[in-house]
């Protein structure tokens, strides 16, 4: 009889559980949404949006955007930067 490690059993139950609800995060409409959708999502869930929300404004959102950009290695048209950040900081950025 072949045994299963446990750390296999664990991944395999644990698996479903990480990708729940990953399809069920939408973002706030308004205009730069589908931007902000196709730009981000290529490397990250759009849960990471919502989760920095309560810790960034505009100049936060603007520094995460370029560190996205600059050391995370981005791929985002400068034209589209700014529309981007617009969207970020109105509908998740503090005041």
């Amino acid at each position: 009889m072949t045994r299963i490690p446990t750390f296999a059993v664990l991944l395999a139950c644990a698996a479903p559980a990480v990708f729940a609800g990953e399809d069920s995060v939408e973002l706030a409409e308004g205009p730069g949404r589908a931007l902000v959708e196709a730009r981000c999502v290529a490397c990250h869930s759009l849960d990471y949006i919502q989760m920095n929300s309560p810790f960034l404004d505009r100049k936060g959102w603007e520094a995460s955007v370029a560190k996205m950009i600059r050391v995370m290695g981005a791929e985002v048209p400068e034209a589209d930067v700014r529309e981007i950040v617009d969207y970020l900081a109105s509908r998740y950025g503090r005041p």
